[in-house]
């Protein structure tokens, strides 16, 4: 096969194109711009994405490793002979959950199909081996150069060295016969452990059956008794009710008696009503009513007449002031004129003055006879009682004057308790305005008059209507306290009436009642019931106590029962053991056979190993001997391809764990070309990539392998990854040798 062109949306690449030569390909670029993903693409483009593949720890997955960056969808394109034809594969992406899983082999330049080639058979078809042999020889990657162990490469070996025919692996057959001896006894597991644990559990089971057919034969002896006992108590328990049926018939008749004591009551109530032709309760209610409303009348009459009283006593007292006025029996007009007019003349009694007169008649006669004895002078004696007399008169005059005025005061200071004009004014005002409060208290009191006499009045109309009524059932009323306490005995009777229906009709509900939870006796003529020894809790409490001891007992024989149909008959269980004894003899051979049959394999693939482990060896120390330069002359192999080196002259192996990491590298190295000889078909011309495999060689060994791998690519298309530059060095005046500078992806190829 020979690959001329890988066109890739895949990881980091997008849609980037390698154009690839026949023979030594060399592919120079630095780290992380692709080359590892270049060599993915090319396995994935030859066998697919393994879709089942999950992420490990600190490593993913293909499928999300290489997912494109943009987050676009992966496909390819890869351009190849194959033979004779020229092949163009196609590889896209339609569901996400299968990468590439879209497969398409064309003829290049046409739109024919490759008949035959799919998806899945297409690496294996173009290249002659499958995915883990192609992995495992051809396809180097960086630091993974070591050959490791695979039932891929082992059944291809295997055809190489026996029959040519690959379906055969030690590996999976000895794993194979280990499942089957694993199967039959691993440790304690396994089908040999499991029958000998069943034969012994069988065993048990027959041992026990018969514990437990002694068992149950006494918890059914004890049940029998048990089960006597609880029938003996659910007969006390009939008796009880009998008698319980028996007291509440009692009962029944005792509240029967009772109904009928309360009905006659009621009727003997209902008859005396209808001779005492007490009213209804709404006649009753009605006329109560109306006296309390009679009631609250007198009280308002009573208040009425109340204020009535009132209003007279504050009239007496308006006339009482007015009468004590001086200007009593006047009116507000004339005690203000009589107030504002001349002062009234005071009346004088004349006798004082007369008296006067007299005295001084007598004083001048006195006078004129005392002049006239003295002087005996008569003229003298008259002039001088004359002048006395004219003296007298004066003096009397004078005095009269002043008694009139004083005469004057006393009458106004007696009629009006002064003699002061303005007092006297403010006096006939004062009883001006006592005029007029005894004529607004003449008008309250015979306003209070006419409401008193018509409150009086209603509550004389009303008794005398509610007497009339009343006095229809009760004529001995003859006042409104006798017909309210007649009505209070009518609404006493009704009431009285009312319980003693209601309590009829409730005691012949119960009658009813108890009548529907009393049964008829069965047989009336039956003797009567005794009473019985012990009340119905006692027995009660005993019978619960058998029938937990029952159920419990049943429980434990419905465990026994379970436990001996779950152990199955004993014939059945006997039959059951010889069988397993059988079973185990039979699993014992079997292992007996499975043993030899693995110590035979082991045998075989030592004689296997032993033909092909030289062969390989032997190629490998070639190749080995050429890349040191001789510093090694032989290599040896185990059946785990386990790797150990010969130096020259020494001829002791040195396992492969010694050497530096050039040398084992190279070793490693030499041992994958040596497996591409003898492994891979020639005729397929399988392509070997290698990627950043020489990294860890020095010049000299790099050089070295570099020369080896131009010899082979004269057989085969080789494609060498590197991120050094000392190959492309090596071959620059090589015009056989293809060398190419890759650019990071976005750059040109």
């Amino acid at each position: 096969m020979l690959i001329r062109r890988m066109t890739a949306t895949f990881g980091r690449l997008r849609e980037q194109t390698l154009e690839l030569q026949d023979g030594l390909n060399i592919l120079q670029a630095p780290n992380e711009t692709g080359k590892s993903t270049w060599c993915a693409f090319l396995l994935a483009m030859l066998y697919g994405v393994n879709t089942k593949e999950r992420d490990r720890a600190g490593v993913l997955a293909d499928k999300n490793r290489y997912a494109p960056w943009d987050g676009g969808s992966m496909s390819g394109r890869l351009d190849c002979r194959a033979g004779d034809d020229a092949l163009t594969l196609f590889r896209t992406t339609r569901r996400q959950t299968a990468p590439m899983g879209d497969f398409q082999a064309l003829y290049t330049g046409t739109a024919d199909p490759v008949p035959g080639l799919t998806g899945a058979n297409c690496g294996e078809t173009l290249l002659g081996v499958s995915r883990e042999v192609y992995a495992r020889s051809a396809f180097i990657r960086q630091g993974g150069v070591a050959v490791t162990q695979d039932s891929g490469l082992e059944r291809r070996i295997a055809a190489l060295v026996t029959s040519g025919e690959e379906d055969t692996s030690y590996t999976e057959a000895v794993e194979a016969l280990k499942k089957q001896l694993n199967r039959r006894r691993h440790n304690k597991t396994g089908q040999l452990p499991a029958l000998e644990a069943e034969l012994q559990e069988t065993e048990a089971q027959l041992a026990s059956q018969a514990e437990l057919a002694r068992q149950r034969e006494n918890l059914l002896a004890r049940s029998a008794e048990l089960e006597a006992r609880e029938s003996s108590l659910k007969e006390e328990l009939a008796g009880l009710d009998r008698w319980a049926e028996h007291r509440k018939r009692q009962d029944l008749q005792k509240v029967e008696d009772a109904a009928v004591q309360a009905e006659e009551k009621a009727a003997a109530l209902r008859r005396r009503l209808e001779e005492e032709q007490v009213p209804e309760n709404d006649v009753t209610v009605r006329l109560r009513g109306a006296i309390v409303n009679l009631n609250t009348v007198r009280k308002s009459a009573e208040k009425a007449q109340e204020a009535y009283d009132a209003a007279k006593s504050a009239l007496a007292q308006a006339e009482e002031k007015l009468s004590a006025s001086p200007f009593a029996g006047q009116t507000a007009e004339e005690a203000r004129r009589t107030a504002a007019g001349p002062l009234p003349k005071a009346r004088r009694s004349p006798l004082p003055l007369l008296l006067t007169a007299l005295a001084c008649l007598c004083v001048s006669l006195g006078a004129g006879y005392g002049v006239y004895f003295y002087f005996k002078n008569p003229a003298a004696a008259l002039g001088a009682a004359a002048g006395l007399l004219a003296l007298t008169f004066l003096l009397t005059l004078v005095l009269w004057k002043r008694a009139g005025k004083q005469a004057r005061s006393a009458a106004l200071t007696e009629r009006y308790g002064t003699a002061d004009s303005a007092e006297i004014q403010a006096l006939a005002d004062s009883y001006a305005a006592l005029l007029s409060d005894r004529d607004a208290a003449k008008q309250e009191a015979s306003a209070k008059s006419a409401a008193a006499q018509g409150l009086w009045q209603s509550v004389d109309v009303n008794a005398d209507g509610i007497l009339e009524e009343v006095r229809r059932f009760a004529p001995a009323a003859y006042d409104i306290p006798s017909a309210d306490a007649a009505l209070r005995a009518s609404a006493l009777l009704r009431r009285e009436l009312s319980e003693a229906e209601k309590a009829a009709h409730e005691a012949r509900l119960r009658v009813e009642f108890q009548a529907g939870q009393t049964p008829a006796p069965e047989n009336p003529d039956a003797p009567p019931l005794l009473p019985p020894e012990r009340d119905r809790d006692a027995v009660l409490e005993e019978l619960e106590a058998v029938r937990a001891d029952l159920s419990a007992l049943r429980s434990s024989l419905d465990r026994i029962a379970g436990r001996l149909h779950a152990a199955g008959e004993p014939l059945a269980l006997q039959a059951a053991a010889e069988r397993l004894t059988d079973e185990i003899a039979l699993l014992e051979g079997e292992y007996a056979a499975i043993e030899l049959a693995m110590s035979t394999l082991a045998h075989a693939n030592t004689q296997l190993q032993g033909r092909f482990s030289p062969a390989l060896g032997k190629r490998a120390a070639e190749i080995f001997d050429g890349l040191t330069g001789g510093a090694y002359g032989g290599v040896i192999l185990d059946r785990t391809l386990r790797v150990s080196a010969e130096p020259a002259g020494t001829g002791v192996p040195r396992d492969v764990g010694y050497l530096s990491a050039g040398a084992a590298d190279q070793l490693y190295l030499a041992v994958r070309l040596a497996v591409c000889d003898l492994v891979l078909p020639p005729e397929n011309a399988v392509p070997i990539v290698l990627d950043d495999a020489l990294s860890s060689f020095d010049d000299q060994r790099c050089a070295a392998a570099l020369d080896y791998l131009r010899k082979e690519a004269e057989k085969r298309q080789i494609l060498l990854f590197t991120c050094h530059s000392r190959e492309a060095a090596h071959f620059r005046e090589d015009p056989a040798v293809s060398i190419q500078v890759l650019t990071a992806p976005g750059g040109k190829v």
